[in-house]
């Protein structure tokens, strides 16, 4: 058996109230946005292919609603558990994180204007 032990992260015992509600703001956030894209893929396959009530096609605008809705969804539940795991460096992780979702959102604003030229 190996002699050495392996070292408990230290993690801070004391959590402001600020920070529980900081998390949970961006949990809900995730789970809004996760909920979004249940409804809208929910509704697209009742009215579409069960009742065929409506006659959607998967166009560029459609697919970019898609792929924004999920993946902002899953950044939104990475940040909380990156904030939860390191809440020392919160401000840096909310900064990085707000500039990670601007250059995708414009990424995904000029691939759909590119694919629609």
């Amino acid at each position: 058996m190996s002699k050495v032990r392996e070292k408990q992260k230290q993690r801070q015992k004391d959590i402001s109230e600020f920070d529980v509600k900081f998390e949970k703001i961006i949990q809900f956030s995730g789970w809004m946005f996760l909920l979004a894209l249940a409804v809208f893929m929910g509704g697209w396959f009742l009215l579409d292919m069960v009742l065929e009530m409506i006659d959607l096609n998967l166009n560029a605008m459609t697919f970019s609603i898609i792929i924004f809705i999920g993946t902002n969804s899953a950044v939104s539940f990475a940040l909380a558990s990156k904030i939860k795991n390191d809440r020392t460096k919160k401000r840096e992780i909310l900064f990085d994180w707000l500039i990670g979702e601007f250059l995708l959102s414009m990424f995904a604003i000029f691939a759909v204007a590119a694919y629609q030229w």
